[in-house]
């Protein structure tokens, strides 16, 4: 039986760290010191690796993430069929969003890493490379866009999201639960969500910032006011409940919305911004007549990379709700 042929692209992050000198552990280990480390792994998989940073998940910037896009779509338009993007788990969440923003076709693009480094007891690194692995080269798997794999869980890169800061079932995908599973050593999807549209214009080399605020009672709006000031190019709120601020803030918002794009989403775990429910001053309704975009069922770091993606890609504001939608 032919092996499928994937790519283990390492960006560093937990998994890759091993204890320093000087106390703590940091990056260390690449991509093929990973594959190396996991049992079975060449059983189920012929691997290519790559290892173009060693940071931890933190340090990583939106540039980073456009540079594995444009070597994944490279790639994946050869013989491979899958990949792997091996990094921390801080921010995983929003590596598999970009990623499912920007990589087009339908090979399995699988984001993972580890809640244990490599030297803890109980480590789970090998077992998610090795899910991972699965998943990037199953068939079953194509057309999902970009997913995250890590406890066996398989969660698609719009709903996924980073719910603690140890156990190694820290991911969740709370509004509607993984879409599969890794058993017995195969892929097991369950859900098939839709995928948003992927973005494949080239984009502006000039950063393009965006402020994320969260909303809490009697928030005043100087932040909001002072952002133009300040460089940014575009907002993202996450409201109260559905989606909404204090009642005074509604005049901040309709002054903004005049200079820079305001993305309304909510600061709740999870939910859909609603759009017709609420009609006081600061209310979902009252907001989005104001000219403020929802951001749909995204969480507020996602919805935020989006818009400066949006921005880098020089798409009129007018075009910014499809994006946004729920597939």
């Amino acid at each position: 039986m032919t092996l499928p042929r994937i790519l283990l692209l390492s960006l560093g992050g937990t998994i890759t760290m091993t204890r320093s000198g000087e106390g703590g552990i940091v990056p260390t280990l690449t991509a093929a010191d990973l594959a190396a480390s996991v049992p079975g792994l060449a059983a189920v998989a012929a691997v290519e690796t790559l290892s173009p940073l060693r940071r931890p998940s933190a340090g990583l910037t939106l540039d980073d993430l456009i540079g594995v896009a444009r070597t994944l779509n490279d790639r994946l338009a050869g013989g491979l069929d899958g990949a792997v993007v091996i990094q921390g788990t801080d921010t995983i969440e929003e590596t598999a969003f970009v990623l499912d923003s920007l990589v087009a076709g339908d090979k399995p693009v699988v984001v993972t890493g580890a809640m244990r480094g490599p030297e803890s007891a109980g480590a789970d690194g090998p077992g998610n490379l090795l899910a991972a692995a699965i998943v990037a080269g199953s068939a079953a798997a194509r057309g999902l866009g970009v997913l995250a794999v890590l406890n066996d869980e398989i969660h698609a890169a719009r709903l996924v999201q980073k719910a603690h800061t140890a156990l190694p079932s820290a991911f969740r995908s709370p509004l509607a639960g993984p879409i599969g599973l890794v058993i017995e050593g195969e892929t097991r999807i369950f859900l098939r969500p839709g995928r948003g549209p992927v973005l494949t214009e080239s984009l502006r080399e000039e950063p393009a910032p965006v402020a994320l605020l969260k909303m809490g009672i009697g928030d005043d709006g100087r932040l909001l006011a002072a952002l133009p000031g300040l460089g940014f190019r575009g907002v993202v709120i996450e409201g109260m409940g559905a989606g909404h601020v204090p009642e005074a803030l509604a005049e901040t918002v309709s002054a903004l919305v005049e200079r820079i794009p305001v993305v309304l989403a909510s600061r709740a775990e999870t939910g859909p911004v609603f759009s017709r429910t609420y009609g006081y001053p600061g209310g979902e309704i009252d907001l989005l007549a104001r000219g403020a975009f929802s951001a749909g069922i995204l969480s507020g770091v996602k919805a935020r990379l989006l818009l400066q993606i949006l921005l880098r890609a020089g798409v009129d504001r007018a075009g910014y709700g499809s994006f946004f939608a729920d597939p």
